[in-house]
């Protein structure tokens, strides 16, 4: 099992199914999981421990195919082994109002100018708040909470290119290369688990 910290180019290389776990960054979860990764290194392996053997038993359920609510309780169960976050402050309300004004607006063009207007904070007051609670620039925030999207919608049902466009891609294609360079699979290849 390995954590890798947010705008981290990575690449992953597997034999058999593969599990990708994606917490958000400004969550107490993804606070937790910043945290537990060394301050000098972008990603952490951990062969050992309650996270580590969390992974081997969501690892173990990927191979025999196991329904989707045990997949899940799994991946939950895996965060929950994460070290208390309790005691991490929470996420400064403007950069949540940021995230859910960009949540609320994908199909437009998204801007940091726009999204600090709309919780009343310069742009450069904006963007360090936002990288600091994130851990990323708001624009690649934006093009994941679009992925976020076209997976949740192709997830219930709809085609990859309805998916895209409600998303707010320009096409299925800017999606499927998005998707490729973020996850290096293929999106058609997605074997999905969402609650």
């Amino acid at each position: 099992m390995a954590i890798v910290g947010s705008d981290t180019r990575h690449s992953f290389r597997a034999n058999g199914a593969v599990a990708f776990l994606f917490v958000a960054p400004e969550s107490l979860v993804g606070q937790a999981l910043r945290a537990a990764l060394p301050a000098d290194a972008p990603w952490a392996q951990l062969h050992d421990g309650p996270l580590a053997a969390a992974a081997d038993e969501l690892r173990s359920c990927l191979e025999r195919g196991c329904p989707r609510p045990e997949m899940l309780a799994l991946g939950r169960r895996l965060l929950a082994q994460l070290p208390a976050a309790a005691s991490l402050a929470p996420t400064d309300s403007r950069v949540l109002r940021m995230i859910d004004f960009a949540r609320h607006n994908l199909e437009d063009r998204l801007s940091l100018p726009a999204a600090a207007a709309a919780v009343h904070l310069s742009t450069s007051r904006a963007r360090h708040l936002f990288v600091e609670a994130t851990g990323l620039p708001f624009k690649t925030y934006v093009l994941w909470l679009r992925l976020e999207r076209a997976v949740a919608l192709y997830a219930d049902g709809r085609s990859l290119t309805e998916a895209a466009h409600e998303a707010g891609f320009a096409d299925s294609a800017h999606f499927s290369r998005t998707f490729r360079r973020t996850f290096g699979l293929p999106a058609a290849g997605l074997r999905l688990y969402r609650e």
